[in-house]
């Protein structure tokens, strides 16, 4: 696949060490592609990973998860999602594995990832540990990943309830991580409904984003501290995804920001799929302008340099003076910013939305 500059959906980021002093051990990626020269598709990856180890070995492995599945992701052709994120998943963990055999003070590092790829307005996603991925559909939020945790699968048996699970002593003891001895299964589980089956929930994979749909990739930072009413208040209040990143963090340092906290928002465009049906036409128009204004510019440069007894004169290409923002901002806690109702950004952290 191809890089672009450009993101057919609305994308804001940001990460946060936390107010406990500790380091940052929280990565995420976000990368734009299209599929090749001769096919457009355009796509979206997101990547929230949690690193897990002392020395800084956590912060390591994060960086080499989102970096390793990157790397696989945009080396593919896109044509089978669910294979190429199994095969970067599992990549990520060998990798982590190795570097760690090579040191003893980066013995058991890890880490979580939770993983999102929007391909045109498919959602396909992946998950190891309790990292989280959630969907934000009209006045609804949905946590879509399921967690591999003590806490989740007492919840499961029925020995615990959410409300019990959110203070038990074993809230982070994770099951399944990057870096581990035997390779951690990788969930395709999208949880749509809280009584589907693992088959069933496997099978929402390609959902199709609707018009207005956000997708919040996030560690535990955040939703130890902030509940899912919360979280969809925020995004629903929010002016903008910028705004609602903020804020989310801002709100889970308010209440001690135990840990580092990472939020990545998409937001699909409301006019998206209307904009995808007017670009063949949008395409052909637009080639066939620039072709008369090429031609007829050569044409006069071509009458000006005959008439002319000199050389044609050489002007020097302007250098390139605007840089993008950086995803990743340091946030001061404070009380919550007085916000409007959401309206999706026009302005996006990765570019603008192709037309």
């Amino acid at each position: 696949m191809i890089r672009t500059d450009h993101a057919h959906m609305y994308v804001s980021a940001l990460t946060h060490p936390g107010m406990t002093g500790k380091n940052n051990e929280d990565n995420y990626g976000v990368s734009s592609f299209i599929t090749s020269l001769d096919d457009t598709t355009p796509s979206l990856l997101a990547i929230v990973a949690d690193g897990i180890g002392g020395h800084r070995a956590g912060e390591i492995a994060a960086e080499m998860a989102v970096d390793t599945i990157s790397k696989h992701v945009s080396e593919s052709n896109g044509r089978k999602p669910l294979d190429v994120l199994k095969t970067a998943v599992q990549a990520a963990s060998q990798t982590i594995l190795k570097q760690a055999e090579k040191d003893k003070d980066r013995l058991g590092m890890g880490a979580t990832c939770a993983v999102a790829w929007v391909i045109e307005d498919r959602l396909y996603t992946a998950s190891v540990g309790d990292s989280r991925i959630y969907l934000v559909r009209g006045k609804g939020i949905r946590q879509i990943t399921v967690d591999h945790s003590w806490v989740q699968e007492a919840i499961d048996k029925g020995l615990l309830t959410p409300e019990d699970a959110r203070n038990h002593p074993n809230v982070h003891v994770i099951r399944r991580y990057l870096g581990s001895s035997k390779p951690p299964e990788v969930d395709f589980r999208m949880r749509l409904d809280g009584n589907e089956k693992d088959a069933r929930m496997r099978s929402n994979q390609g959902l199709p984003l609707l018009p207005g749909d956000v997708v919040l990739l996030c560690s535990d930072g955040l939703t130890d501290l902030v509940a899912d009413d919360e979280i969809l208040n925020i995004i629903r209040a929010s002016s903008d995804l910028d705004t609602a990143a903020r804020v989310l963090i801002t709100q889970a340092n308010a209440r001690g920001g135990r840990d580092n906290i990472t939020v990545v928002l998409m937001g699909f465009p409301q006019k998206w799929v209307q904009l995808q049906k007017r670009r063949p036409c949008l395409s052909w128009l637009f080639g066939g302008l620039l072709a008369m204004l090429v031609t007829a510019a050569l044409a006069f440069v071509a009458l000006w340099y005959y008439f002319q007894p000199g050389w044609l004169p050489r002007f020097p290409w302007p250098a390139a003076t605007d840089t993008p923002p950086a995803l990743a901002a340091t946030l001061t806690p404070g009380p919550a910013p007085a916000v409007t109702p959401l309206t999706l950004p026009t302005q996006v952290k990765i570019g603008t939305p192709v037309p």
